[in-house]
């Protein structure tokens, strides 16, 4: 299937989707939120993949949301001086953000390799994805302070998960830049690299030890450290206990100790299709 906003390719149990608007610097359109969650509702409903990987093209990650959006009815469903034009504007960010929540609620990890610029809508999507790699010359920004906004599609309840909160609030207030090296000295990033060739060989590398692994057990792992992220130590400790006690699969336990211990690849099931 072909969309507008992206290049979707699968292999060896990893989809690649790729931001393939670079002559308006990968700016989020109203296609764009239409897309993206129907990507990914593809993938994890139809267990079409195990990993996914989100990069882009041209020399900007992204710029944000359109602006063209703004002006538009996507955004302002009424006239601005009455009532209804919050009510549509509520409506419009919540599904907004739904959008973007798909990358952390999916039962798959989603790996973004950002290159140049992430800017405004851009930080919203790399903090919902569960790993965050760059090139050198690439930075984040929280810019939506330079045009009048305060960020509401998600960036300060994910990016608080990364970075202190003074310097959230140092980001947030002026709009700066944060470079590279900086994201990774704070832990924003998990590694950078000197070219975007460089920095696909070794996210598709890791994406593909991940596809490698136990698909369920994976699943498992994104979904109690999300958990254990947003809750307290003894509800997560419950929770964990839970899980396994549902979803532990003897069999997957057998076959990875013995394909590790003939030093081969696991042989392992895909996660099971959602249905209804």
């Amino acid at each position: 299937m072909s969309y507008k906003c992206f290049d979707v390719s699968i292999e060896n149990n990893i989809a690649h989707i790729k931001l393939n608007r670079p002559e308006k610097r990968n700016a989020m359109s109203v296609d764009f939120w239409h897309e993206l969650p129907e990507i990914i509702h593809d993938i994890d409903d139809n267990a079409k993949a195990r990993v996914i990987v989100i990069s882009s093209t041209g020399p900007i990650f992204s710029a944000g949301i359109d602006i063209s959006m703004l002006a538009g009815e996507a955004t302002l469903n009424g006239d601005k001086n009455k009532a209804e034009y919050g009510a549509g504007f509520y409506t419009t960010v919540k599904r907004l953000q739904a959008s973007l929540s798909v990358l952390e609620e999916c039962r798959i990890p989603v790996i973004a390799a950002i290159q140049g610029g992430c800017i405004g809508g851009g930080v919203d999507l790399v903090t919902a994805c569960d790993m965050r790699f760059g090139t050198i010359d690439s930075y984040v920004t929280i810019f939506e302070i330079n045009v009048g906004m305060t960020a509401d599609i998600g960036t300060f309840p994910r990016i608080l998960n990364h970075l202190p909160e003074g310097i959230v609030r140092e980001m947030a207030y002026t709009g700066r830049k944060m470079k590279a090296d900086e994201a990774l000295l704070r832990g924003l990033y998990n590694e950078t690299y000197d070219t975007h060739e460089e920095m696909m060989g070794a996210v598709m590398k890791i994406a593909a030890e991940i596809a490698s692994k136990p698909p369920m057990a994976v699943y498992g792992c994104k979904r109690i450290i999300t958990y254990s992220r947003d809750h307290t130590t003894a509800e997560a400790l419950d929770n964990i206990a839970v899980w396994n006690m549902s979803m532990l699969i003897p069999p997957e336990m057998m076959e990875a100790m013995q394909a590790r211990a003939e030093k081969r690849e696991g042989k392992f099931a895909d996660l099971p299709k959602k249905t209804g």
